[in-house]
């Protein structure tokens, strides 16, 4: 195998220098690519091959759908009756409003599949909500963004789609069904952190739980919930591809919005597309341009130089798996998400196999790994949103985070350590 050292170090410096400059992460992709093919001699209209072949799947497909989706049922009123909902579940414990965020994130992933979203929409809502009921600012900002993160494990999501893809096609249905328990033992996570910071700040309770209550709400929210329903269901069940599940719910929001709910007009819809058009065009471009740079990855080898380089400093699966994460929690310091799954997975995830781990556990580690990524700085987009909905000072939401930090690292390292965690679903329904 040649290596050629001199093209591989203008790919990565040149990325990374552009990276630390705060070039948009689309440019620095696009034109390390240039820079690397044109010291090889290779001809340009090599990029533009490779960013046409990045987008032109039609598993792909499913993730405009999917964003569509999200950014309709965001829109037409959904937050504040999947907010009611999770009141009704947990409002009565000891920092009831900061449970309730959690939950809500939890239901509201479910249909968004966006971190950003997530925080964008209930975090207008609950953050004032929390301080006016005696909350930290901070505090309250930052149980907003780490519960947000159980909406990139809580199907469906888009980001599952795109690792599908890297990943040289695994089930999207598995990936699906793989994030359930892991979302949910994330929010467990942060429950128990926010129970104990609740007791020793004396933060108040909601009122009593009542069946009636709960009953009502969740028929209030069902609409909105048998979304996942079709998509799941219909998915897993084999009846649609997952990019025919995505249109199906693309529909069927549209209808919930605007004639059941009726939190969106016609007028509400366009504007909602606009939106769309706006996340799709970054996702789609990030999409097109880390396919050049992949092809000059396993053109120049890299995947195989890492993975030697790995085995080479310890043949230890345990300290392998952490190494993995470590290069992970990096990586989502500097990149945004869909980069780091599109570039890292088809070197990581060889390594990962090749110590036992099964590619849709590999996912589940990968995704959330990046959703700490978003709440780290200098490049945690989600932080950025929930300082600026919260209108705390970053500097005190990082500091708030830090114990949040500590119950996803050990979520984390269970996902690592214990496969039945991410597997047990999708293996039930193998059998």
């Amino acid at each position: 195998m040649a290596v050629n050292g001199t093209a591989i170090a203008i790919l990565l410096v040149s990325f990374l220098v552009m990276i630390m400059l705060r070039f948009q992460i689309a440019y620095a992709v696009a034109l390390s690519s240039m820079f690397c093919l044109m010291y090889q001699g290779l001809p340009l209209n090599t990029i533009c091959q490779q960013m046409v072949k990045g987008i032109s799947s039609f598993s792909l497909m499913a993730v405009p759908f999917f964003i569509t989706m999200g950014c309709i049922m965001g829109s037409g009123g959904i937050s504040e009756k999947l907010i009611a909902l999770a009141n009704s579940c947990v409002g009565w414990m000891t920092g009831g409003m900061a449970m309730v965020n959690i939950v809500a994130s939890y239901f509201f992933g479910g249909i968004s599949g966006s971190a950003a979203a997530d925080t964008a929409s209930l975090g207008t809502i609950l953050i004032p909500m929390m301080v006016e009921q005696g909350y930290d600012d901070d505090f309250s900002t930052a149980v907003t963004i780490t519960s947000s993160c159980e909406g990139l494990l809580v199907p469906p999501s888009h980001n599952m789609v795109i690792y599908a893809m890297s990943a040289g096609g695994i089930s999207v249905g598995s990936l699906f069904l793989a994030g359930y328990l892991p979302g949910a033992l994330l929010a467990i996570s942060l429950m128990v952190g926010s129970y104990i910071i609740s007791k020793k700040r004396h933060y108040p309770k909601g009122d009593k739980f009542s069946i009636k209550a709960f009953a009502k709400q969740f028929a209030t929210s069902l609409w909105a919930l048998a979304a996942i329903i079709i998509v799941v269901v219909g998915v897993v069940g084999g009846v649609f591809t997952a990019t025919e599940s995505a249109a199906i719910a693309v529909i069927y929001s549209l209808i919930v919005s605007v004639f059941i709910y009726k939190g969106l007009d016609l007028k509400g819809v366009w504007k909602t597309l606009e939106q769309c058009v706006d996340t799709l065009s970054i996702v789609l471009i990030l999409i097109s341009t880390s396919s050049i740079f992949g092809f000059c990855l396993t053109k120049l080898h890299v995947p195989d130089l890492a993975a030697n380089a790995i085995v080479g400093f310890t043949r230890n699966p345990i300290l392998i798996a952490l190494l993995l994460n470590l290069i992970l929690l990096v990586l989502g310091c500097i990149m945004d998400m869909a980069p780091i799954i599109l570039i890292a997975t088809p070197i990581l995830l060889p390594i990962a196999q090749s110590i036992g781990i099964n590619p849709i556990q590999f996912g589940i580690m990968l995704i959330l790994n990046c959703g700490i990524g978003l709440l780290t700085p200098p490049v945690g987009a989600v932080l950025f949103i929930g300082s600026a909905v919260g209108k705390v000072k970053m500097e005190r939401v990082v500091k708030a985070t830090l114990p949040f930090y500590l119950c996803m690292i050990i979520v984390l390292l269970l996902l690592t350590f214990i496969p039945e965690i991410s597997m047990f679903i999708p293996n039930l329904f193998a059998k």
